[in-house]
This record gives structure tokens, sequence and C-alpha cells, in this order.
């Protein structure tokens, strides 16, 4: 069976979701190989075998801290010419996308981005992707080289298929253009205590509905309640009353997760070209012609300060 190498984006050796539902996707194509870079590399191989990969190739070096994206893509172009895979696979954050892209031109393939879906193909891998501000499901191939594809966050499941995980050191010579770009300094980010908004598996978000900053504490509760991310729309945003970093839409952030709240948000083509690919979708809303309701699986027509402080009660009261 062929193999496919999936970038793994890990944090000092821990291992982030996407990279795990890589590994299930990759599985339906080929034999997953991962790739593990900078430092914890090594740490990663027992979460990495644990979930299906056959081999671990890693590489450890200051250059992937210290620069942006061209040693990562170095490494991967490296790792391509190793194993002459079948696919690449990347997750799709924005320096995945970056990376996936300049690996593309590198080795002279076509690329397709924020894939939702993989299968295997008789002519390649098939992709499924949601597009024009997700109004259309598409299923495409990559026709000439090895196909790079990024995929969303939440797009699979994670599957455990415990495999060999042989851990082999990669071999990695940086080009010229690795150190050009130097990372000068880093300030965390706060942390909320909450999943990260792309790969949390249940997101609340709130709208112009909610109608001020102080009122996103009933927002944050409901999530809180969930064990959910905290999402907003343009409109909210922009009136200042939550951080930019938490804004679904098509000029924010695309979210995919198994469960979307949508409160107080009236449901513009901006907003749903963010979070349409939600696996179940509920609605909050007093105005029952909100095109929101054209879109959910659940819809509850009220004023969301009775019924989301309600609902959190309800769930706060059925966890026990």
């Amino acid at each position: 069976m062929a193999e496919v190498l999936v970038y793994v984006d890990h944090v000092d050796g821990a291992v982030r979701k996407p990279t795990l539902e890589l590994l299930t996707l990759a599985r339906r194509i080929g034999e997953p190989v991962a790739v593990a870079l900078g430092n914890g590399a090594g740490d990663t191989a027992a979460t990495l075998a644990e979930h299906g990969a056959v081999k671990v190739l890693t590489h450890e070096a200051a250059e992937y801290a210290d620069y942006l994206v061209v040693p990562k893509v170095d490494a991967l172009q490296a790792a391509h010419e190793a194993v002459s895979p079948a696919a690449v696979l990347v997750p799709s954050s924005a320096e995945g996308k970056e990376i996936a892209a300049r690996l593309a031109l590198r080795i002279g393939s076509g690329i397709i981005t924020d894939a939702v879906d993989l299968e295997a193909g008789d002519e390649g891998p098939v992709a499924t992707q949601s597009v024009f501000a997700a109004s259309f499901t598409t299923k495409s191939r990559v026709s000439k080289g090895t196909p790079v594809i990024t995929v969303k966050p939440n797009s699979a499941a994670v599957e455990p298929a415990p495999a060999a995980g042989a851990v082999e050191a990669l071999s990695v010579s940086f080009s010229a253009q690795a150190t050009g770009t130097k990372v000068t300094g880093r300030t965390p980010r706060e942390s909320t205590g909450r999943p990260e908004l792309t790969e949390a598996a249940i997101v609340v978000s709130g709208g112009r509905g909610v109608n001020g900053a102080e009122n996103f504490a009933i927002i944050e509760a409901l999530a809180d309640s969930l064990g959910a991310a905290v999402g907003a729309s343009r409109a909210a945003v922009d009136a200042g009353w939550y951080p930019h970093t938490n804004q679904v839409g098509q000029t924010g952030k695309s979210v995919s997760p198994q469960l979307y709240i949508a409160s107080g948000i009236s449901g513009a083509i901006q907003h749903r070209a963010g979070m349409q690919t939600s696996k179940t979708i509920v609605a909050i809303n007093k105005d029952a012609e909100a095109p929101i309701f054209d879109l959910v699986d659940y819809g509850v027509v009220g004023d969301l300060f009775d019924v989301v402080p309600a609902l959190t009660e309800e769930i706060k009261t059925r966890k026990g």
C-alpha cells in the first residue's frame, strides 16, 4: 500500500487534535508516515503510533522555531523525496496552508485546500470541499504530481489504530531562504481555559443580538457548561464586544464543529461561510424570519436573554 505523508502539528511533543484526524483520513488512502519537526519531535512517536502512523520521521533543529515556515517546507520536501508518497496531508491552519502551497510549488504538484473529507479514488485521493461561501460542495482531485491537501479541523473523528510507529531520523538540508525571516519575539496568548476555536467540537457564538460586550457573559456561561469555544459574528466584533480572534465568518475563522450554537446571529452569508460545514447547527433568535433559520438543524424562536440562561441551567442540571 502506498505511503501518505502527514505533517505533525505539535507543541513541544504534544500532538494537536487536527493531526490525529489527518491520520484517520490518511489510513483511507494508504499507510500514514508522520513528519514531526522541531523541539520535542521525538516525543510525538507514541501518540502517532497509537493513531496509525506506521513510521515517524523526525528532525529537531533550532531553525524550526527561530525562522518562519521555510525550514518546515525544506523538511517536508526532504520527506517527500525520501518516501515518494501518494499524497501529503497538512492541517488547514494559516501556517499549514502556507507550508502546503510552498511545498506544492517546489515539487510541481497540484494543491487542494480546506478539504472537509477525503476518500480513495481510482486516480488518486478525492477531496470534498465546501466552496463559494459554503453554498456548494465539490469533489476534486489533483491531476498533476503528488497531491498536497490541507484538511479543516473536525473533518474526521479521531480513531485509535495502533501501528508500528517506527522512528527514523529525517535528513534535512536547509535552503538559503530558510533563514530569510527571523522570529524576533513571542508573546504567549492569554489562555481562557476554553478549546481553540478552530479545533473545538462545540462552538457557541454570539452576534448583534447580544447587544453589548457585558452580555457576552451569558454566551460564555453556555459555552463553559458544554466545554465549548466561544465565537462571535462580524457585527459583534466590529462593535468591539468581543476580540477579532474569535470572529467566525468569511473574514474571520472557519469552524466545522460537531455542534454550533448561534445566538442572536441573523445568518448573513459572511457568517454562514465560516460555519456552514458544522455537523449540527442550532440557532436562537427572536426574529422568526432570520436567514439563519434556513440553515439550521434546530431553531429556537425566542429572546436569547431568556433562552440561553435557561439552556445553561438545564445543561448544568443534567450534568449533575
